[in-house]
């Protein structure tokens, strides 16, 4: 794969990913959604749900919007990029493992677990440059 197929991608996955992180962190973080764990009602239900404390659903939070705002950022500083991938593929394995914890439904794990492709793949591709 050529590198500016790699940069693309690359783009697009920091795009997908900075939206989506402040969509369910800001936007729906206090509404429904068929995706949230435990069939929780919003966040704070969802951590619940996984027997975790609400200080670390803040905590998480504050990560995954820091990540978002990385990504945005790493359109003009390239380097911050591969770190908050790395960082968000960490996260998004403890999603999963909610889930998979809590004995979700697949459907319920989809976001997660593309989100954690979404960011291995980063991780991946700024490796290889």
């Amino acid at each position: 794969m050529s590198q500016i197929m790699q940069m693309y991608i690359v783009y697009a996955f920091q795009i997908i990913i900075a939206i989506g992180l402040i969509n369910v962190w800001l936007v729906r973080f206090h509404k429904p959604t068929k995706y949230r764990g435990g069939g929780a009602g919003n966040m704070a239900d969802e951590f619940a749900a996984y027997g975790l404390p609400k200080w670390f659903m803040y905590l998480v939070g504050a990560g995954k919007i820091f990540i978002a705002a990385l990504m945005i950022i790493g359109f003009w500083v390239p380097a911050v990029v591969y770190p908050a991938s790395a960082l968000l593929v960490l996260l998004m394995i403890g999603a999963v493992a909610m889930h998979v914890k809590v004995r979700d439904p697949f459907i319920r794990a989809v976001p997660a677990l593309l989100m954690l492709g979404m960011a291995f793949a980063n991780v991946l591709l700024i490796g290889f440059k």
